[in-house]
């Protein structure tokens, strides 16, 4: 592939407990200054992260909604994406929820994203599975559920499994959704040659920490200091 693209897949965050300060003003100047597509932090930090990019338009904020575990109620998601989108976040990603997938509530886990996606409107929707809980039945159900309740991306993991997400997550999905939803990966990607394999694999986005945005970005030979 052109590595010149690969800004344009990489969603860089900061969404870690002890995220500081330092780290979100360091995830900006990588964001503006190699013109990565988006950049996510924790609910907290939406309305100065929106500041923060208000002169870099290429470059936009994504909020978070149930995140990490899921498991809170669903008008819970639906305020925290609709008050985030208000701030000016431009995509929303939103935990499944995982207990309930896991019980077999299939309608619940349904009735949980479309009525985030209602809320928020055209506004686009990735529905994280937290595939490391999961059994690959369970990632394939989750990801059918995601589409058909209004899912424009099925991405892998938060990144607080303690799981990296695998090519083999990415290859399961996308032979349960087909062509009709994008994914993004996120959760344990460090390295190019991963990130490669992924977007062989069908993945298009990416979840990437600022260390291993840099990481790999160098590694491209594209990394803009």
């Amino acid at each position: 592939m052109d590595f010149k693209t690969l800004p344009r897949m990489i969603d860089i965050s900061c969404v870690k407990t002890d995220s500081t300060f330092e780290e979100m003003y360091k995830m900006v100047d990588i964001a503006k200054k190699n013109k990565l597509i988006c950049c996510f932090a924790m609910p907290y930090y939406t309305r100065w992260l929106v500041e923060q990019l208000k002169d870099a338009p290429d470059t936009f904020v994504g909020g978070t909604a149930g995140f990490p575990h899921g498991n809170e109620l669903t008008e819970n998601k639906v305020n925290s994406a609709v008050i985030q989108k208000k701030l000016g976040c431009a995509e929303i990603d939103m935990v499944q929820n995982v207990t309930a997938l896991k019980h077999g509530d299939y309608d619940e886990v349904a009735a949980d994203i479309a009525a985030v996606k209602a809320a928020i409107g055209d506004t686009p929707l990735k529905v994280i599975l937290e595939v490391g809980y999961l059994s690959d039945y369970e990632i394939c159900k989750g990801a059918e559920i995601a589409v058909r309740s209004g899912a424009s991306f099925v991405k892998t993991g938060t990144g607080w499994s303690g799981k990296p997400s695998t090519v083999e997550h990415i290859k399961l999905i996308r032979s349960a959704i087909g062509d009709s939803a994008r994914i993004k990966a996120a959760g344990g990607v460090r390295d190019l040659e991963t990130v490669l394999a992924m977007i062989d694999a069908g993945c298009s986005r990416f979840g990437i920490g600022v260390n291993s945005v840099i990481s790999i970005l160098k590694e491209a030979g594209i990394y803009v200091e």
